[in-house]
């Protein structure tokens, strides 16, 4: 009985020490994760209104970008916004922004991203095509997006930087309050940092 349960034990041992290996060897070699830094990260927008412009940003962006570096079409990118986080330097027009009007964010708090596809297009730059969904409704897009690099930060984290820039159409959304008053076509920027993790 004592030679079979210290059979056991060795067996045990045996497998625990062979797992970290069995891990190791099955996460993809090349492969990065990065942890978006919401403190560091925006999307900024443009319309026009009458005359002029209003720009605004959402300061809150959470999410993932997942590196390949041995191939990028087998990376991936998943976002998240909230909505509660607009700003354009008025209370009372974000009030706005955020009632029924326009992103309705009581019933829609947070506007999404999930890639499909990433394709190189040239040194740095991406293409990553995914599932946005603002207000309920979800649409195909392509994101151009710079790849800007990483660097280390004074406490020795990895950090990597991306960048775009796109047009969208307010109205393919649902958005559509005053017509004639505010422009339908949207001007984005894209800014992110992200920490490897």
């Amino acid at each position: 009985m004592r030679n079979r349960s210290s059979l056991l034990i060795l067996s045990a041992m045996t497998l625990l020490a062979a797992m970290p290996a069995t891990l190791a060897a099955q996460t993809p070699a090349g492969v990065q994760v990065y942890q978006i830094d919401a403190v560091h990260s925006n999307v900024e927008f443009k319309v026009r209104h009458l005359m002029s412009k209003v720009t605004g940003r959402f300061g809150k962006v959470d999410g993932t970008v997942t590196l390949n570096t041995q191939d990028i079409a087998k990376s991936s990118v998943d976002v998240t916004i909230a909505v509660s986080s607009i700003t354009t330097n008025d209370a009372k027009r974000d009030g706005h922004l955020m009632s029924p009007d326009f992103f309705d964010a009581a019933k829609y708090p947070t506007i999404t991203f999930k890639s499909t596809s990433v394709k190189e297009v040239a040194k740095g730059r991406l293409e990553v095509t995914g599932t946005f969904t603002m207000r309920g409704v979800s649409k195909t897009l392509v994101l151009p997006i710079s790849n800007l690099g990483t660097a280390a930060d004074p406490w020795k984290n990895v950090v990597a930087g991306f960048e775009g820039a796109l047009k969208l159409n307010r109205q393919d959304y649902g958005v559509s309050y005053g017509p004639g008053l505010v422009g339908d076509e949207v001007d984005i920027d894209l800014n992110v940092e992200a920490k490897k993790i």
